[in-house]
């Protein structure tokens, strides 16, 4: 009496990169967009405030991200073009687009955490309003803006490594956009005119032929 055993196959694991490449791709744009909306919407956000003397006066002084540093905005900007340009280049350029997407993000944290404690820019305003070039802001204090920037920049970071990663198994623009070939589609023979037909004259006349075929 012969007995069967019934192994299971094993599994296929075929389909395994390409799941990944789909869920790394997900988790990319979803980080790298929100990293960019976050490091610009805090950038234009009070980072610090404190006070200048002014005719014996204490007035109020604030500054905003982009006045203490104008790095996080502009690399949330660089960060979203690579983020897109990631799809329209392949094997090198895809490389080096999304070392650059990981390198704003990064620029975007350190910039956003080295401002975080700087006074400069309300000393700059301090001057300006008391009209004392040495003035300097009293009663500094700072916001968790700063913070938040860099959060922005840390999710961007993680987009661009993740396109270094996986960046490989996702997909490129359509071939069709990048095909620049000059040759024109050949145009479509007119149809012979009907001499008893009023409306195939007429066209013919349109199109600069003679319809009576001489």
């Amino acid at each position: 009496m012969e007995y069967v055993t019934a192994v299971p196959h094993p599994r296929s694991e075929a389909g395994e990169p390409t799941r990944s490449g789909r869920r790394s791709l997900a988790v990319a744009l979803l980080f790298g967009a929100l990293g960019a909306a976050v490091a610009l919407l805090a950038s234009r956000q009070r980072w610090a405030e404190g006070t200048a003397t002014v005719a014996g006066g204490a007035f109020p002084l604030t500054a905003r991200g982009s006045d203490v540093t104008g790095v996080p905005a502009a690399l949330a900007i660089v960060g979203l073009a690579a983020l897109v340009a990631v799809f329209a280049v392949r094997r090198a350029g895809r490389f080096l687009v999304s070392g650059l997407l990981a390198l704003s993000g990064a620029g975007i944290a350190a910039a956003a955490l080295l401002g975080a404690s700087d006074g400069s820019a309300l000393d700059e305003k301090a001057a300006e309003a008391s009209g004392d070039t040495s003035a300097t802001v009293d009663a500094l204090s700072h916001t968790g803006w700063p913070y938040v920037a860099a959060a922005g920049g840390v999710l961007i970071l993680v987009a661009g490594l993740l396109a270094l990663r996986y960046g490989r198994l996702w997909p490129a623009m359509s071939g069709r956009y990048e095909r620049g070939t000059g040759a024109e589609r050949p145009r479509r023979a007119p149809k012979p005119v009907d001499p008893d037909r009023p409306e195939d004259i007429w066209k013919a006349l349109d199109r600069g032929e003679d319809p009576t075929g001489a």
